[in-house]
C-alpha cells in the first residue's frame, strides 16, 4: 500500500508519481507500468482500477490541475530535471 494525494476527475483519480522531487522515478510507478490494473482505496471504498500513464496535451491539462490543488508538484518538477514528472489516471476497471 502506498498513500497518495489523488485528485478527482470525474470517475477517474489522477495521481503524480512525483517522488518528491528526486531524480528518478517513485518504485509504485515502476510496478504500476509493470501491471496496470490496480486497487484502490478512496472514499471509504475500495475498487479495481486501470492505470494510464497521461501525455501531451491531455497531460498537462491535468498536471496545471495537480499543481493548483497542491503547488509543491511545481516545486518538485523544477527540483527534478530533466526528469519529466509522470501524471496517471485511475479509471474504474471494467467488471
Amino acid at each position: 500500500s502506498v498513500p497518495l494525494f489523488g485528485i478527482p476527475a470525474g470517475e477517474a483519480i489522477i495521481v503524480i508519481a512525483s517522488n518528491w522531487g528526486r531524480p528518478h522515478n517513485p518504485s509504485w510507478y515502476r510496478r504500476l507500468k509493470a501491471d496496470p490494473r490496480v486497487a484502490v482505496t478512496y472514499r471509504n471504498r475500495t475498487a479495481v482500477f486501470t492505470a494510464q500513464v497521461l501525455e501531451g496535451a491531455e497531460r498537462e491539462v491535468h498536471w496545471r490541475r495537480a499543481v493548483e490543488a497542491y503547488p509543491g508538484y511545481d516545486v518538485y518538477q523544477r527540483r527534478c530535471l530533466p526528469r519529466k514528472i509522470p501524471v496517471i489516471m485511475l479509471r474504474p476497471a471494467p467488471a
